[in-house]
């Protein structure tokens, strides 16, 4: 099948060219976003492969099925970038990756909280320097904290797993109890009880309209003083106004995040010779207790390969009409 590959990073080409010896799909690869104005790119093209900041609103889902493309494969879990509704009612079919390594974004979430608890990027960056003081370095032991987990999937499974090594006591909220966390020792609450009792929050829960901004100017006011936050999900999950002032009042202790909700227009890119427009993402980086990543939970070998098996085999299903297990209805 031909397929038109959006966003396309040289890690993204390498692994999927390697996944395709099998599958034997003519990959056509593009580095600009799919967007209205990149849509025309996929004329004549009955696939398109997109990641997630690829935008699929109405206007690129309409261009795209009047070019003749058939089938939307998502290389990501998230699918909150693609109106369902227009796709559906225009006989698109949108496939994409479920699970691919649930390790690689528990483990990143871990260690964030490790660099902001032990302060080792201030670490790193001293001892460079020369300075070797370790006035402003002081952590706490994990062992014995309390740790609330918002999101028992997958992912959120195996980061209950890790700090439960730690020694963590471990609440959750999530509307489906997990029984692998049962077992585990997990204790379901509500939200608010979660944030009030937590030494460290970190969300694992997608990004639906019932869960913009669940974390807001008014949930946070049942934040334990001084918790650390951490958001290796969706950026959408958290105000980030909020937050700020929440961090300058001290509510919050730290904070460590791997997504931003405007990240669509910096991340993924090197931006290091421009000045960045974004006022709020400017502040946010400014703090001293705040640690931010560009989206790289995801980015490990076993992911990646996994990322790229999985995406080809939804299209290798649609082409010989096979039920593909992993359609977004």
């Amino acid at each position: 099948m031909k397929v038109a590959v959006f966003s396309t990073k040289p890690y993204d080409r390498s692994f999927l060219e390697a996944a395709n010896q099998k599958h034997h799909h003519e990959l056509v690869f593009f580095e600009a976003p799919l967007s209205q104005e990149t849509a025309k790119l996929a004329a004549g093209f009955p696939a398109v492969c997109v990641f997630i900041h690829d935008q699929l609103d109405e206007q690129t889902l309409s261009t795209l099925a009047d070019q003749g493309t058939r089938l939307i494969a998502l290389r990501a879990a998230g699918f909150n970038n693609v109106d369902l509704a227009i796709a559906q009612k225009l006989k698109l079919t949108v496939v994409r990756v479920p699970a691919y390594s649930p390790y690689a974004v528990a483990e990143h979430a871990v260690g964030l909280i490790l660099m902001l608890n032990r302060k080792l990027h201030r670490a790193y960056n001293r001892t460079r320097d020369d300075n070797f003081s370790l006035i402003g370095l002081l952590g706490f032991d994990l062992h014995g904290c309390t740790v609330g987990i918002v999101g028992t999937g997958k992912i959120g499974f195996c980061f209950a797993k890790i700090m439960n090594g730690f020694g963590c006591r471990l609440l959750a909220y999530d509307p489906y109890q997990n029984p692998a966390c049962l077992e585990l020792g997990v204790q379901y609450v509500e939200l608010p009880e979660l944030l009030s009792a937590s030494d460290i929050v970190s969300l694992h829960c997608p990004l639906m309209p019932e869960t913009y901004y669940l974390i807001n100017a008014e949930s946070l006011q049942h934040l334990k003083p001084g918790a650390m936050l951490i958001n290796t999900s969706r950026g959408g999950l958290i105000d980030t106004r909020a937050v700020i002032q929440a961090i300058r009042s001290g509510l919050i202790g730290s904070f460590g995040t791997d997504v931003y909700e405007e990240e669509e227009n910096l991340f993924f890119e090197d931006r290091s010779d421009t000045i960045i427009q974004d006022e709020t993402f400017q502040l946010l980086q400014s703090f001293p207790n705040v640690v931010i990543t560009a989206h790289q939970g995801f980015f490990t070998r076993n992911a990646l390969e996994q990322i790229a098996e999985t995406t080809l085999t939804n299209i290798t299903d649609f082409a010989e009409g096979r039920v593909c297990p992993n359609v977004v209805s």
